[in-house]
């Protein structure tokens, strides 16, 4: 029997790597996103054709009602999105609360469930590091705390926390997903898309994901950025 691994997937171009990662290790996919009210919501869509399409032996979308939306300009409609702040080195207005927390918190009752041990997730530390919950201290941490509160840790069992995308940069990711064959059009990266799913082509993570599509020598299919 096939190990197996709980992936975040959010859609875009880091979780979708990290798929396919995870089925060249040959490691059974259970793949979780999460609706918690983003305004990028379009993100779901693709989520479930990735997981469709690469194998991903379940998908869950779980419902998130969050108490405080408006301290996230992804989850309150009525706060603009920063617009070319790429490289403003301060936690930016996209963060949401302990996000990542809470879904790995997510992953781990579902792994510990269903006999998974790894919880891979496509935090990266390099290109961009604002988001303290993408931190190597913040997933270590949480390592730490997954094998001690937890029935299976106690017993000897033991969670790994895997981000195997958090020391590359963006055009690093690039490479490597055109390596694994992903294809990059039904991924989104962008925090303010358009009604139809167009990228704004200038929020930091649309500014970051042109870039390492520039740096690595790749056209972007989603966006149009060309090398």
């Amino acid at each position: 029997m096939a190990s197996s691994c709980i992936l975040l997937l959010s859609g875009g171009l880091d979780s979708a790597t990290c798929l396919l990662i995870a089925r060249r290790e040959g490691l059974e996919v259970h793949a979780l996103s999460f609706d918690y009210g983003q305004r990028h919501a379009i993100e779901l869509e693709c989520a479930r054709e990735i997981a469709r399409r690469y194998g991903a032996a379940s998908h869950r979308i779980a419902r998130l009602d969050l108490a405080a939306p408006s301290a996230s300009v992804l989850t309150d409609p009525n706060q603009a999105v920063p617009r070319d702040a790429l490289g403003d080195t301060s936690i930016p207005a996209t963060y949401v609360p302990a996000r990542n927390t809470v879904f790995l918190a997510h992953a781990l009752a579902w792994a510990e469930a269903i006999g998974a041990r790894d919880l891979m997730l496509g935090a990266n530390a390099l290109d961009y590091s604002g988001y303290p919950d993408c931190r190597p201290e913040f997933l270590e941490a949480f390592e730490r705390m997954a094998n001690l509160a937890t029935k299976a840790g106690v017993e000897g069992e033991r969670f790994r926390v895997r981000a195997p995308l958090l020391a590359l940069s963006k055009a690093q990711i690039v490479s490597l997903g055109a390596e694994l064959g992903l294809d990059f059009s039904i991924t989104t990266s962008c925090y303010d898309p358009s009604d139809d799913g167009r990228p704004c082509g200038a929020c930091d993570s649309c500014l970051l994901r042109g870039k390492g599509f520039r740096e690595a020598g790749i056209a972007d299919p989603r966006s149009g950025v060309r090398p």
